[in-house]
């Protein structure tokens, strides 16, 4: 099984380019396959009443991704052999998007937000849903808008909108009952399922694999600890994902083929048995060659 790994760049871009093209070379660099971005204007993000009650809204207009930077960013994926994505956050942004992304991703808050579902899916391009907060229901039906407006590639991600989750609280079993109760009658679409971390936990992310087979890890990337989102504590810097990446690769592995037979690093051992007769090692035939 080969697990797709997408960083996360969120809004720890902190709109410089130079700073976004390293998050695509770091992301190459520790085995991801794809690196995916936001955008959003707080504008359109959130109602007026929120943004004039809440200055801590208003404060993310620094976090915008600048339209500008789209082509250069998808470039340098593509030159890198990582796959580009982002997530539109106001409807407009799908045909933004449209020239530069190898998929979209929809996220956790806008997936009620059925026009912004159909438009993605009206591209034709695959589209990745994160789940967190909702319920079975919820996620069906989304998934159904998708699916009827010309998506044919669907991954469904289990997601906890906690940052960070506590592992407690991670309930990696909805993968299972996602897998098992969501279906489309389309035969031509296919339905992917995988887990959008805010755990920071390599545990969760191996658990996720190897007992729920989780086929998408999604995870937030940060290079430094500089980026306005590490603080939150939901982020993994370089060298933490880098090692659960091989170890997921690893993991799979160690499965080997199933028979139970002497490995070829066991069998120079096999005659330094105890030998059946006199319990005593190595085997009477070895001793003779001592």
């Amino acid at each position: 099984m080969n697990v797709k790994f997408v960083a996360e760049v969120s809004s720890n871009h902190n709109r410089d380019i130079d700073r976004c093209l390293k998050f695509i070379e770091t992301a190459k660099t520790i085995g991801c396959d794809a690196v995916k971005f936001q955008l959003f204007n707080i504008n359109e993000l959130f109602a007026p009443e929120a943004l004039n009650k809440n200055k801590e809204l208003r404060r993310r207009e620094k976090w915008e991704l600048p339209l500008e930077f789209l082509p250069k960013l998808c470039k340098r994926c593509h030159e890198t052999g990582l796959q580009f994505s982002c997530t539109p956050f106001y409807l407009e942004a799908v045909d933004e998007l449209k020239p530069y992304v190898d998929f979209y991703k929809i996220a956790s808050y806008e997936l009620l937000w059925h026009d912004l579902v159909k438009a993605c899916a009206k591209t034709g391009k695959p589209a990745v849903l994160s789940t967190g907060m909702a319920n079975l229901e919820e996620v069906q039906r989304s998934v159904g808008v998708l699916a009827t407006n010309g998506c044919k590639d669907i991954t469904v991600l289990h997601c906890v909108s906690a940052y960070p989750a506590h592992p407690d609280e991670c309930n990696l079993s909805a993968i299972g009952t996602m897998r098992s109760k969501i279906s489309i009658a389309n035969p031509e679409v296919q339905i992917h399922f995988g887990w959008s971390d805010h755990s920071v936990s390599d545990a969760i992310i191996s658990r996720a694999v190897h007992r729920w087979g989780a086929g998408v890890i999604e995870f937030h990337l940060d290079l430094d600890g500089r980026g306005e989102e590490f603080k939150m504590g939901h982020c993994w810097l370089p060298n933490e994902i880098e090692r659960v990446i091989k170890n997921v690769d690893m993991g799979f592995s160690a499965n080997g083929n199933g028979i139970k037979e002497p490995t070829k690093s066991e069998l120079a051992e096999r005659d330094w048995r105890a030998d059946p007769e006199n319990g005593l090692r190595p085997f009477k035939i070895a001793r003779s060659k001592l």
